[in-house]
């Protein structure tokens, strides 16, 4: 709170009316209140998952999502021109300081509620016994009360986990991704004998969830998968109460498993594509407001945004969503496993992996240039067995047909991503990351689901498939 109550300090001392959190809020909250409240910008200091030192500062526009270019060089470039601390006003001013809260929650939780699309089925299921971790974080502002206010009453918190602490101490990295963070919340299950197991990162943005399988074994559901169980429970609800106009929408990251696209084509219902981070995804859903309808929108690093009310990814509704479809699908007789085998029975198995690859100093990162312009000149011919077929430069903006030698346009920012397109369907994207010496290789393959028998597998098939893949790219 240090570093928050400088801000303030700084904006109030520079003649600016600062709307300040009595207390420590989740990020999308942020977001939320920076459009509520008609301000000019907002800003969010946090570490979120990483260890405090890495305490940064997130800056929002009027529109409540990330900075998007220009608006990230220009504010930059204004910080450039700073060259002493001598020339920033520290002293705050009090009354340019007004302290918010608690009203702000209930909007916010308000205005969520008003997005629940079964009720009936909350009201029947309402002892779904759900276990949710904070992992530490800000979560527990708000998690536990939209679980309650969605009509939820029996939520089970792990309250090794439940205090705010900057220093994670029961976790060795608290990334609702990594298995290691939801160990806690996973042995609660189990004594508890729950349903469902949310876990939400400390700046309460993203979510990591845990299901019973066919075998009521406990397994987690990696980004992409609760993704698509998300958008397709939303789009159904949407289609099947007859709300559909043609004017819907869904939006991901073009390295988010592309079973969404197909499940929104299914349904007459447009999925854009942005490039990798959610600032992408709301500054889209601000360029099509009042013209098309969002139904929610996420990326396979398990953030995900139902509802136009903010601009960034919101592990509080999401968390909300993710008890709603389960109690949706346990009112059915069913449960979010069944649901996501069916999925798949429908629309084919999609099976998505992140590969990482570090290369170490000044020749690792000449390295990784080396291979990603090797790449891009010369692409590999076949992937996993199946013809490349197109090639997707997103630093360049083209689209190139290897068939044909066609090109056409991306309508895309400049960003350095190759993406391989196999005639069997498979997406291979290539990316070197902007901070670390990393290349990192999306490989999402799928294919035809024949029975509920057959998932094990076709999902090791699967699995093999992108070993292969990776030894045919030669890293």
């Amino acid at each position: 709170d240090f570093f928050a109550k400088t801000a303030a300090d700084v904006f109030s001392a520079n003649g600016i009316h600062v709307y300040f959190f009595k207390a420590l809020r989740p990020t999308p909250e942020l977001s939320y209140a920076i459009r509520q409240l008609g301000c000019k910008s907002g800003v969010m200091l946090t570490a979120s998952h990483n260890p405090k030192e890495y305490n940064g500062y997130k800056a929002y526009g009027e529109d409540g999502g990330q900075f998007v270019s220009p608006a990230d060089t220009n504010v930059m470039n204004e910080v450039s021109a700073i060259k002493t601390i001598d020339e920033v006003k520290f002293d705050r001013v009090e009354e340019n300081v007004e302290l918010i809260g608690e009203e702000i929650d209930a909007s916010y939780l308000k205005d969520i509620l008003s997005l629940s699309v079964s009720k009936e089925a909350i009201q029947r299921q309402k002892n779904l016994k759900i276990v949710y971790s904070p992992i530490h974080g800000t979560g527990i502002t708000l998690v536990p009360k939209a679980l309650k206010e969605f009509g939820f009453e029996n939520v089970i918190l792990v309250d090794e986990q439940a205090t705010p602490d900057g220093n994670f101490p029961t976790v060795v990295y608290p990334n609702p991704e990594e298995k290691e963070a939801l160990t806690l919340s996973l042995k609660k299950a189990k004594e508890t004998d729950a349903d469902l197991v949310l876990a939400t990162d400390p700046d309460a943005d993203r979510v990591g969830i845990a299901v019973k399988d066919d075998k009521n074994e406990w397994i987690l559901l990696n980004g992409n998968q609760t993704g698509s169980l998300l958008l397709n429970y939303l789009m159904t609800a949407w289609e099947e109460s007859g709300k559909l106009t043609g004017k819907e929408y869904v939006v991901k990251t073009v390295v988010t498993t592309y079973l969404i696209d197909k499940i929104a084509a299914s349904k007459n219902i447009s999925c854009y594509n942005t490039l990798t981070g959610f600032k992408y995804i709301g500054q889209l859903i601000t360029e099509l407001l009042g013209k098309e309808i969002f139904i929610g929108g996420g990326e396979e690093s398990y953030g995900y945004l139902v509802g136009e009310f903010s601009r960034d990814k919101d592990a509080v509704v999401s968390a909300a969503f993710i008890a709603e479809m389960t109690a949706f699908y346990k009112d059915k007789g069913s449960s979010l496993y069944e649901a996501l085998v069916e999925m798949y029975l429908k629309y084919g198995l999609y099976k998505e992996k992140l590969i990482s690859i570090t290369k170490k100093g000044k020749s690792g990162a000449e390295e990784i240039k080396a291979m990603i312009e090797k790449f891009r000149a010369t692409p590999p011919t076949q992937l996993g067995g199946s013809k490349v077929v197109v090639l997707k430069d997103y630093e360049k903006g083209v689209e190139t047909d290897l068939n044909s030698g066609k090109t056409s346009k991306l309508d895309f920012p400049t960003s350095d991503v190759l993406q391989f397109v196999t005639e069997d369907g498979s997406i291979i994207s290539a990316r070197p990351s902007g901070t670390e010496p990393k290349i990192k290789f999306y490989c999402s393959v799928n294919g035809p689901l024949e029975s509920k028998e057959a998932y094990n597998v076709t999902a090791q098939k699967l699995e093999d498939k992108i070993d292969t893949i990776m030894k045919d790219l030669n890293v």
